[in-house]
């Protein structure tokens, strides 16, 4: 092996650790506020509302960021973006640790939320790139460490708190984590962008729109899961309201279980295989959830859709890198503006055809959603 080869494959491995660290950070950040809701929501003596309207905060500032960042990328790089992304979101994260007034958490929430936008966009980039560098399949695996990012910073943070220490002291320690990782591989993290010197604003193909309405629903049905299977234990299937919560972990490990084999899975049974197989699954787990009257026959329902969609958004995400007729940072800007509507939107629409009709109507009509993703599981492939 010669020097340029040797030194190409010691860049490219630092390159790639830096990577999956850079999907693995974010979800840190994100794992980590969950368990500092009810500190919020108590330090500012809010009720359910003005708490539902503060919690859509998040997905709202990460929204109204997305279209900006492959701008931004194209400028300064991967690197710079990604390292001032997460810096900025967990000094937010710290002011949402300490600050009491309703007003200033909204502040903080949004910029929050606008940090994180901003590094789920560039991970995918960087993602994007180094899959296409190497040329294999990584993408799954990527998305599962950001899985695995939110468990452990949820679990750590969760942990702290119950031993005693405040929401400051636990958010503190976590962000000496952050830090200790980005000084330690955030200097091999890709310093550009899409290396690309054509325009960074393109008006969307019909193919890119296609892969974000895909996004939105998996991320719709993920959203579902997140904010209601406790709820539909609880209320529908009489499960006690200290034991509802089982539902979301099984789901949340069966789907980082799923993503970090991805790799090896979606090269394996073919990314068409991955999607139709991957659809039906999920789409069985919801029918099997929802239609049969049992807490345990609902919670294997819940591993099934975990497992159906672990592997949905990193193929679209794949699928967007692949395509040429748009610029990469454009295209991931735009599906994931277009999914994270899922996620912001979602809940209240299924609570909205909840109240409607019933939460089991609700949240099978989501499930049928699944039925789009298998009907176009051979386009995404073909075009990709």
């Amino acid at each position: 092996m010669n020097a340029l080869t040797d030194d190409f494959y010691t860049i490219s491995r630092r390159s790639l650790v830096a990577c999956r660290t850079a999907f693995f950070l974010p979800g840190v950040a994100m794992g980590a506020w969950a368990p500092l809701v009810p500190f919020a929501r108590e330090r500012a003596g809010i009720g359910d509302g003005e708490l539902g309207i503060l919690l859509l905060c998040l997905g709202t500032g990460s929204l109204c960021m997305m279209p900006f960042v492959a701008k931004i990328v194209s400028k300064v790089g991967c690197r710079a973006t990604m390292i001032t992304a997460l810096l900025g979101a967990i000094i937010s994260l710290m002011f949402l640790a300490s600050v009491s007034q309703f007003s200033l958490l909204v502040v903080f929430l949004l910029i929050f939320g606008a940090c994180l936008g901003t590094a789920d966009v560039t991970m995918n980039l960087q993602g994007s790139i180094v899959e296409r560098g190497l040329g294999r399949s990584m993408m799954s695996g990527f998305h599962g460490l950001f899985s695995v990012g939110n468990i452990v910073s949820a679990l750590v943070v969760s942990g702290l708190l119950w031993c005693g220490l405040s929401p400051v002291e636990a958010v503190f320690a976590l962000v000496a984590l952050v830090i200790a990782l980005l000084l330690g591989v955030g200097r091999h993290m890709l310093p550009y962008g899409e290396g690309s010197g054509g325009s960074m604003f393109a008006k969307p193909t019909p193919y890119v729109l296609l892969l974000g309405v895909l996004c939105l629903i998996a991320f719709l049905v993920e959203g579902s899961m997140l904010d209601w299977s406790a709820v539909f234990l609880n209320t529908v299937r009489g499960m006690d309201i200290s034991h509802s919560g089982i539902g979301f972990a099984l789901f949340s490990v069966t789907m980082a279980i799923g993503r970090l084999s991805g790799d090896w899975l979606v090269p394996k049974l073919t990314e068409r295989v991955v999607l139709l197989g991957g659809g039906c699954v999920a789409l069985v787990g919801v029918m099997i959830a929802i239609l049969v009257d049992n807490p345990f026959a609902t919670l294997a329902g819940f591993v099934l859709i975990g497992a159906g969609i672990a592997n949905l958004v990193p193929v679209y995400c794949s699928a967007a890198g692949k395509q040429g007729a748009m610029p990469v940072a454009m295209a991931l800007s735009t599906v994931n503006a277009i999914g994270y509507l899922g996620i912001l939107m979602g809940p209240a629409v299924i609570g909205f055809v909840a109240h409607l009709t019933t939460l089991s109507i609700a949240l099978l009509l989501t499930g049928i959603l699944l039925v789009f993703v298998i009907a176009t599981s051979r386009t995404v492939v073909k075009q990709s």
